[in-house]
């Protein structure tokens, strides 16, 4: 499973660097569109929706919402003179941000929700609306912001890459005591130190790339350390989706790595923050 995983993630990681270095942000944030709602789709499958058309109802809608915030951003149109105003994805961040604080309560209350012959389905799909539309105003946010907008998106996203990597091998030689057995039984407090470690020395070496200066370095440092333990959340949450639906995987699209949900969970809680705290902190 370790070699799979590798070499899924040695032919995933250029490509993905590559759209975000070379891509414009209309295109990054297209493509990151159909990125984020392929995860909404299995996030649906999670939430037992079964009827496909109810779930491309939904997903139309969720693409709507998207479209309807870039034509209301527009000031000179992203191929026009004037940047677009940033303001409705910056809230939408602030609100993302402060879903995945509420996520924590949920977390800690396994059963809410879990039976989806009730009202559970309405709580599992509004979740998904919180999730993926502020991550990925987020990233759009991210990407356009400055010159070096593209390394900064690299940045947020190396984060959660190097804490995942990290928090994986860390929990295999050094797990012992478990961080939210009821959630996700493999998961270990171990493991999630050994990520933070991973995540903020990625977050303040990549840093330098996208042109930090040694003064705003313990600002990165910070801010990347909020970025993995809200990745954390992410990973724990749609843990407990699949805890709910009986389910190890959310897909089977990636080698070794379950499905494209699977893959994004951090990045979902993790790039709101990370927008934030850049945008606070001026990094």
């Amino acid at each position: 499973m370790t070699r799979t995983r590798l070499l899924a993630a040695l032919v995933m990681a250029p490509v993905a660097i590559a759209a975000i270095l070379l891509l414009s942000t209309p295109w990054m944030i297209a493509l990151a569109a159909v990125l984020f709602l392929a995860g909404l789709w299995e996030w649906f499958d999670l939430a037992e929706i079964e009827d496909t058309l109810s779930r491309t109802v939904l997903l139309v809608a969720h693409l709507a919402l998207m479209v309807t915030i870039v034509w209301a951003s527009r000031t000179g149109g992203f191929g026009g003179v004037q940047a677009p105003s940033m303001v409705l994805f910056k809230l939408a961040s602030l609100i993302g941000v402060i879903w995945w604080l509420l996520a924590l309560l949920w977390l800690q209350r396994y059963e809410f929700a879990s039976n989806h012959a009730t009202y559970a389905r309405m709580f599992k799909l509004a979740a998904a609306a919180l999730s993926v539309i502020p991550a990925w105003c987020a990233l759009a946010w991210i990407h356009a912001e400055g010159v070096n907008g593209h390394w900064w998106l690299l940045t947020a996203l190396a984060v959660v890459w190097a804490a995942d990597t990290g928090a994986y091998f860390a929990g295999r030689k050094f797990g012992m005591l478990k961080l939210a057995p009821r959630v996700s039984p493999n998961k270990t407090v171990e493991g999630l130190v050994g990520g933070a470690f991973a995540g903020v020395a990625a977050g303040v070496g990549f840093s330098l790339l996208a042109g930090a200066t040694k003064a705003q370095l313990p600002w990165v440092a910070a801010v990347s350390l909020a970025a993995v333990l809200f990745s954390v959340v992410g990973d724990l949450f749609e843990s407990l989706l699949k805890r709910h639906a009986g389910v190890k995987d959310s897909g089977h699209l990636i080698p070794g790595h379950g499905g494209i949900l699977d893959r994004i969970d951090g990045v979902l809680a993790a790039l709101p923050v990370f927008a934030l705290g850049k945008a606070i902190f001026g990094f």
